[in-house]
């Protein structure tokens, strides 16, 4: 082998070593999001699960409210209005 190529080698293995540090480093960084995402399934009454349905359940209650007092507003209007006319 001439000098050439060994050079071509020796740089062939640094880039192949940089690749695989490269890659280590993306494997630790999803072993941090898979234990975030493990911590949010095995503890749901303080994680992400949570919060979306304490969000849910705001919601809900608020729509029921709404339709109440809408349909309260709605009987009124009729009752008004029937009263009125006899």
């Amino acid at each position: 082998m001439s000098e050439n190529e060994h050079q071509d080698l020796k740089d062939a293995i640094v880039d192949l070593a940089h690749q695989i540090q490269r890659m280590a480093d993306k494997q630790d960084e999803m072993i941090g999001d898979v234990k975030k995402i493990k911590e949010a399934i095995y503890n749901p009454d303080q994680g992400l699960y949570a919060r979306i349905r304490d969000l849910e359940q705001w919601k809900e209650g608020i729509s029921k409210f709404v339709w109440s007092v809408g349909l309260a507003v709605v009987g009124l209007v009729i009752q008004a209005v029937y009263t009125n006319l006899f």
